[in-house]
């Protein structure tokens, strides 16, 4: 599951990098819940919860069903 995951990252990242920004894999719980950091300019955006959810969360629940919910740690 963590590989399928980071290759849907790898086609969300350039939209992330364009901007200063990147995205880690910090874990896939069982549960289905993802686990990511934000980093350069995403770490401290304001938009950062948007791109959190708009953009990395609604890809990844589009290409793989089992994730429930990507959630932002520090």
């Amino acid at each position: 599951m963590r590989e399928k995951v980071e290759e849907v990252l790898d086609k969300v990242r350039p939209l992330l990098q364009r901007d200063g920004g990147d995205v880690e894999l910090v874990d896939v719980q069982d549960d289905g819940i993802v686990k990511v950091r934000l980093t350069g300019a995403c770490a401290g955006c304001p938009m950062s919860t948007m791109t959190l959810k708009n953009a990395i969360e609604e890809t990844i629940k589009k290409e793989i069903p089992e994730i429930k919910s990507v959630e932002q740690v520090s």
